[in-house]
């Protein structure tokens, strides 16, 4: 039986996103923005519409999962060229990248919003998501973007729990950012280091593994897989197959990281530089 705290949670996201009147989800197709979209468009119908950036550093599978999620729950969804690519700050990827990402592509979606007469925009960070380095929550600060999760008090684990009990087929999807966070700060993002971490994640991901990075620093892949995936991936075959392929790529050389998988493992860097 759900606690009546969890319950509460919910109804208190409900009546947040209720007050709002009409809302603008930034939608990606992960975890948490598909349990917001769920919830706001259940309730708002039609006042509600999804968002979605089209980024360099957003792999080609999320969108159709995004636009396949919409097409079915019937959500009105608009796609747009974020184009922050474009950007020679952002392409220098600076300790501050995210912020000036996260400017551009929220900017963007603000300016859908206003011109579709939608009230408010929303995106999906929890409450897990305070701890670590996030310069791009500044951003959405600054334009007065929503963040309905958070100010619901939902963690990961609660979203996972709800959209499990709704049957969103996310609840279990392992958490993903965007590859530009496989770039070491300072190293120049280029077209073709993001394909190489894309196609770098997608054959691990086809060889069964589901949490995972691949990180890059230069001309080295740092693979990134939970302890518990270490005998499997070194494992003398696999181990054979996926260290052809990234050379296949372009990567010189090929390692595991021994600390495994974690979020935002290249903010460790930052504290090298205090």
């Amino acid at each position: 039986m759900e606690s009546i705290e969890k319950v509460d949670k919910k109804k208190n996201l409900e009546e947040y996103l209720k007050n709002l009147g009409s809302v603008a989800v930034a939608f990606s197709g992960g975890v948490d923005s598909t349990f917001l979209l769920k919830v706001a468009h259940d309730l708002l119908k039609d006042r509600c519409i999804a968002v979605t950036a089209l980024s360099a550093g957003f792999p080609e599978r999320e969108r159709r999962e995004a636009e396949a999620f919409c097409q079915k729950e019937e959500i009105r969804q608009i796609c747009f060229d974020a184009k922050e690519f474009e950007s020679e700050e952002i392409r220098k990827n600076p300790p501050n990248r995210c912020y000036l990402c996260k400017r551009k592509i929220f900017s963007g979606i603000c300016a859908i919003a206003k011109a579709n007469g939608i009230a408010a925009v929303v995106e999906g960070s929890n409450r897990d998501d305070e701890g670590d380095y996030r310069p791009g929550m500044m951003a959405i600060e600054e334009l007065g973007v929503k963040s309905p999760l958070r100010a619901a008090d939902l963690y990961k684990s609660e979203i996972r729990a709800f959209s499990k009990k709704m049957g969103l087929p996310t609840w279990k999807k392992p958490s993903y950012a965007c590859l530009y966070t496989r770039f070491v700060y300072g190293e120049e993002i280029t077209p073709e280091k993001l394909q190489m971490v894309g196609s770098a994640e997608q054959f691990l991901m086809e060889l069964g593994f589901i949490q995972l990075r691949v990180r890059i620093h230069g001309i080295m892949a740092r693979i990134e897989v939970p302890l518990k995936d270490f005998p499997r991936i070194l494992e003398g075959d696999t181990r054979e197959k996926i260290y052809r392929r990234l050379k296949e790529l372009g990567f010189s050389y090929v390692t595991l990281d021994l600390g495994g998988y974690r979020t935002g493992s290249m903010n460790e860097t930052l504290a090298n530089r205090s």
